[in-house]
């Protein structure tokens, strides 16, 4: 039995209820018989994504008796039955049949379970119980394989584990041979891996790392609609999306947008599943793990979002999107940056697009600010060692903390040659005036320090990474140059 947290579980999906609503007028009615619980809650809760949540919830009479029952049916996927003890007891397919029974030994799971009326569940507890008993072999050979056994019984353990996983394989083959169309050999297609042909039918009759590489890549979705939002409510589509895009997608901007492109093309047909691919790329790429991504998360608002085609995001969210998405715009890796029109340390103004250098670095700081404090001088000493003699400047901007702070700061860490500047009461007050974009929204400025590197020609070449990263992308680009 596996334990879950039903801090998530209990709260429901908004769109769950709309979808169920709209999917048919029968309803459902699952009875429920599950010994030896009487008169207490068992619920019905069901996988969206990587999360859980409740679908349905029923209190059991004293016979162990009760009904999951609604005006609605329920969207098609894979739920669980859950415990008082909010323990997943097993899981359940719910697609065309939705009025069975299910009749379970909560002390004896999966033996002591059985359907009636749903032949998709008697096929998928067949498949259960097979997978157990070759589940549990190959976890035990893996077991085995692990305490390091001499060459010729590891030879046997591996050549016993391939036959385990090719009578799996050969299991999920023949159901789908047998109904195409069905909800499990939909999702045993899901679950398949693309079959590498050998090396001697591949290029040249030898094996070959980038044909096989394209060729897993090319077949990865065989067999899988993204207009199928039943996909939606299984726990290892989102999984198989993720590995998707983890390893075999290049880690651009480009590439990414054209394959997150080509999905919601596909998924289109299904509000479901467009509403699914869509958030979950939204809130992968506007905090990306890494730099230059959240130009995915600009296009996807441009596209999509700020078109019209997101209306499922709440008031709130939206505003959140809008506020991320206006900031980001303004300083996309490649694009120039905009121009900083500040007052240095005397008060005279000073432009960010007055320095002529190779490279500028741009440092977002707040002499109040304790990771300030370690960060700026450090900042500075690689300057003087490094950065000064390949006529780098630096162009230091102070976000907050008093004038005067600010001033002592520079005095007292030595911060010469530096362009100090900062941003008057009067300037600020002006641009809100005039509904002009503060530097905070144009360099998506939300903590210090924060750093950016631009070329000669003042576009954003990194941002946002610390000092030494920096320097690694000097590095690089010098040696291109």
């Amino acid at each position: 039995m596996l334990k879950s947290s039903f801090i998530v579980l209990l709260c429901a999906l908004i769109s769950f209820g709309a979808e169920a609503q709209s999917a048919g007028i029968q309803g459902h009615d699952i009875a429920i018989s599950l010994t030896p619980i009487k008169n207490q809650w068992v619920y019905l809760g069901f996988y969206y994504g990587k999360i859980k949540a409740l679908a349905d919830s029923v209190r059991l009479d004293a016979n162990s008796s009760g009904h999951f029952k609604g005006k609605n049916r329920l969207p098609g996927g894979i739920y669980f039955l859950v415990s008082p003890k909010k323990e997943i007891l097993f899981e359940v397919l719910i697609d065309k049949d939705q009025h069975f029974s299910i009749r379970a030994d909560s002390a004896n799971i999966p033996a002591g379970l059985s359907f009636e009326g749903s032949s998709t569940n008697q096929h998928f507890q067949k498949y259960s119980l097979f997978a157990g008993v070759n589940g549990a072999e190959m976890a035990g050979l893996q077991e085995k394989l692990s305490k390091h056994p001499p060459k010729p019984d590891s030879i046997a353990i591996i050549e016993r584990s391939k036959v385990l996983a090719q009578r799996m394989q050969q299991y999920r083959d023949s159901a789908i041979r047998a109904d195409d169309s069905s909800f499990l050999a939909l999702l045993f297609k899901a679950m398949k891996e693309p079959e590498i042909p050998p090396a001697s039918k591949q290029p040249g009759g030898k094996y070959d790392s980038q044909y096989v590489f394209q060729y897993y890549r090319a077949h990865y979705w065989d067999g899988i609609s993204f207009a199928d939002e039943r996909l939606v409510r299984t726990p290892f589509f989102e999984q198989k999306v993720d590995k998707y895009f983890n390893e075999l997608v290049v880690p651009q901007p480009d590439s990414i947008i054209r394959e997150v492109d080509n999905m919601l093309l596909q998924a289109r047909t299904s509000s479901e599943m467009f509403q699914f691919l869509l958030v979950k790329f939204v809130q992968q790429y506007v905090n990306p793990q890494y730099m230059g991504q959240d130009a995915v998360f600009v296009h996807l608002f441009e596209k999509y979002i700020n078109a019209g085609r997101a209306p499922f995001f709440t008031p709130q969210y939206r505003e959140f999107i809008d506020k991320r998405a206006y900031s980001l715009m303004a300083n996309l890796i490649g694009k120039p940056a905009a121009d900083l029109n500040l007052l240095d340390t005397s008060g005279k103004p000073r432009s960010l697009y007055e320095i002529e250098a190779p490279y500028t670095v741009v440092v977002f700081w707040d002499p109040t600010c304790g990771h300030c404090k370690e960060v700026v001088p450090k900042v500075d000493s690689i300057f003087k060692a490094k950065w000064a003699g390949m006529n780098i400047k630096l162009f230091g901007v102070k976000v907050d903390g008093s004038k005067e702070d600010w001033i002592k700061f520079i005095k007292e860490h030595d911060l010469k040659n530096w362009e100090h500047v900062y941003q008057s009461t009067a300037q600020h007050d002006e641009e809100i005036k005039a509904g002009r974009p503060n530097f905070r929204q144009l360099y998506d400025v939300y903590s210090t320090p924060m750093l950016y590197l631009l070329d000669k020609e003042k576009k954003i070449l990194a941002k946002k990474l610390t000092y030494l990263q920096i320097d690694d992308v000097i590095n690089v680009k010098s040696r291109k140059s």
